[in-house]
C-alpha cells in the first residue's frame, strides 16, 4: 500500500467586484453551495487578500476602479498562477474577455449572467484546479530559469527532445504519471518555439463535463442551448496560431475523439449551433496518465487518433525513477517557499536528504513540492532537520525497508531457478542431440521416465 503526503484540497473562492450589491448576491450564492467566500472591493484589495489566504479560485469583474479585472489578471499570472481567474463583463467588453482568455484567464461570462451558469464555471475551474494541485507548476517568473528540474540522464533525453520538437509543429504526446510535470514539458516546448509570443491555451478534458467538453474545445453560437445568451470562442479558436494543450486526453468520450481527428486532420470546425466553419492554426500538445495503447486495445481510445497524437512521444519519468534529481528539486522548491512564506531555510540536513532518497514518492514532484512547503513553514532552524520531518514519512521509509529486504531475497531466488532452468535446458537439448531425437535412449541419460522428458520439452519449448 503507497502512502503519500499531500494535501487536503479546499474551496474558497475569491469575488472582487467594486459593486457592493453583486459581492453580498455572490456571497449569499457561493456559501449556498458550500463554498467558503471571501471578498474585495478591486484588485489591489484582491492581491492583499491573496497574500492573506489560499484561494481556489477568483471571479472578478472586468472595470474596476484602482486596478481592473485586467490588471488583476496580469498580477495574479505572475503572483499566483494556480488561481484560476473567471471574469465577469458586459456585453461591449466581450472582446477583451477574450483577449484575457488567451493571455491565461480560466473562462469568462457576459452580464446578464444566468446563477446556474455561473455556479459550473465555478465548479469546473475548481475541479480544475484540484486536479492540477496534483501536478508542478512554476511562475512564470521561475519557469525560463527553473521550468524542469534534473540532470540526470533521463532529463537530459527530455531536454534534448524538447530542444528538436519545440522549433516545429509536430503534435507531441507526454506521457507519465500524476505529479511528474507534464503541464512543466508542454509548457518548455511552446517557450521554445516560434509561437512562443502567441497564446498558451490550456484545458483539463477530466474536468469538463462530458456534454459540454464539445461547446469548451470549439465554442458556441448564441442560442446554441439553454443558458448561451451570446456568443463564445471555444479553446481552439483562442489557441489560434499558437499552442493548444489538452491535458488529460485520455478522458476525452469516444464521441468527441472523431470530432478531434477531423480538427487535427483538416485544421477547421464548426462552433456547436453554428454553421460557419472556422479554420485555425494550433500546435497541438497533449498529455495522460493513462495508457493509451491499453485503451487503445480495449476501445476506449480510438486507434486512429492515438496515431495522430503520438507523432512525437515524450515520457515523464516517475520521482521514484530519478532520485538523483530530489536535492536539486529539493533547493528550488525551498527557495520558492522561502519567498512565498518570508522564510530564510538554507537547505536540508544530510540525513533528511537520505531519508528522501528512500521514499518512494507515489505522488511524484507534486508530493515532494508540498512537503517541502510544509517542511520550510514547520522548521525551527537555518536548516531542515529530522525533527522536522512529518512522522508519517519517516514511518513510510521504515515500512518499505523490510519489504525491499523481502524483494532482494525473492529476486535472489528467483535468479537461482532462472539459471538452473537455462542450464537444465541446455543439457536437454545437448542429450537430445547425441542420441538423434531418440525421446527413450535420452530419458534413461537424463534419468527420467519418457513422460516426465515430455513433460520437460513442453515446459521449454522443445517439442
Amino acid at each position: 500500500m503507497k502512502t503519500q503526503v499531500s494535501k487536503i484540497p479546499w474551496k474558497k473562492i475569491l469575488i472582487v467586484d467594486d459593486e457592493v450589491n453583486m459581492r453580498l448576491v455572490l456571497k449569499a450564492m457561493l456559501t449556498k453551495e458550500g463554498y467558503e467566500v471571501e471578498t474585495a472591493a478591486d484588485g489591489l484589495e484582491a492581491l492583499a487578500l491573496l497574500k492573506r489566504h489560499d484561494v481556489t479560485a477568483c471571479v472578478t469583474d472586468l472595470k474596476m476602479p484602482k486596478l481592473d479585472g485586467m490588471g488583476l489578471l496580469n498580477r495574479m499570472a505572475e503572483e499566483h498562477p494556480a488561481v484560476p481567474v473567471i471574469l465577469i463583463t458586459a456585453h461591449g467588453t466581450v472582446a477583451t474577455a477574450v483577449d484575457a482568455l488567451k493571455k491565461g484567464a480560466f473562462d469568462y461570462i457576459t452580464k446578464p449572467f444566468d446563477q446556474e451558469e455561473l455556479k459550473r464555471v465555478i465548479g469546473k475551474a475548481v475541479k480544475t484546479r484540484v486536479l492540477n494541485d496534483e501536478e508542478v507548476q512554476l511562475p512564470p517568473a521561475e519557469i525560463d530559469r527553473s521550468e524542469i528540474v534534473g540532470s540526470g540522464p533521463q532529463m537530459a533525453k527530455i531536454f534534448e527532445v524538447i530542444r528538436k520538437v519545440a522549433p516545429t509543429t509536430t503534435t507531441i504526446l507526454i506521457t507519465g504519471e500524476t505529479g511528474t510535470g507534464k503541464e512543466l514539458v508542454a509548457n518548455a516546448i511552446h517557450a521554445g518555439s516560434p509561437r512562443k509570443h502567441n497564446p498558451f491555451i490550456k484545458i483539463n478534458c477530466s474536468a469538463i463535463a462530458e456534454n459540454l467538453i464539445e461547446s469548451e474545445l470549439f465554442g458556441y453560437e448564441k442560442g446554441a442551448f439553454t443558458g448561451a445568451v451570446s456568443s463564445k470562442p471555444g479553446r481552439f479558436e483562442l489557441a489560434h496560431k499558437g499552442t493548444l494543450f489538452l491535458d488529460e486526453i485520455g478522458d476525452l468520450p469516444r464521441e468527441m475523439q472523431v470530432k478531434l481527428l477531423r480538427v487535427i486532420q483538416d485544421h477547421e470546425f464548426e462552433r456547436v449551433g453554428g454553421i460557419q466553419t472556422i479554420k485555425v492554426d494550433v500546435r497541438l500538445v497533449a498529455a495522460t496518465n493513462r495508457n493509451l495503447q491499453q485503451d487503445v486495445k480495449e476501445g476506449r481510445f480510438r486507434e486512429d487518433l492515438f496515431y495522430r497524437l503520438n507523432v512525437m512521444p515524450i515520457h515523464v519519468p516517475p520521482l521514484r525513477e530519478r532520485k538523483e534529481d530530489i536535492p536539486a528539486l529539493l533547493d528550488c522548491f525551498i527557495g520558492k517557499f522561502n519567498r512565498k512564506l518570508d522564510r530564510r531555510i538554507a537547505g536540508a540536513d544530510p540525513e533528511v536528504l537520505e531519508l528522501l532518497q528512500d521514499y518512494d514518492w507515489p505522488g511524484n514532484i507534486r508530493e515532494l513540492e508540498n512537503l517541502t512547503e510544509r517542511l520550510v513553514l514547520m522548521a525551527r532552524g537555518e536548516t531542515i532537520v529530522m525533527a522536522d520531518v512529518p512522522a508519517e514519512l519517516i514511518e513510510a521509509v521504515e515500512a518499505r525497508e523490510p519489504a525491499a529486504a523481502a524483494d532482494e531475497r525473492r529476486s535472489i531466488k528467483d535468479l537461482i531457478r532462472e539459471k538452473t532452468e537455462d542450464i537444465e535446458r541446455q543439457m536437454i537439448v545437448r542429450v537430445l542431440e547425441e542420441c538423434e531425437g531418440n525421446i527413450s535412449k535420452a530419458a534413461r541419460q537424463l534419468g527420467l521416465s519418457r513422460r516426465g522428458l515430455h513433460l520437460k520439452l513442453a515446459k521449454y519449448n522443445l517439442r
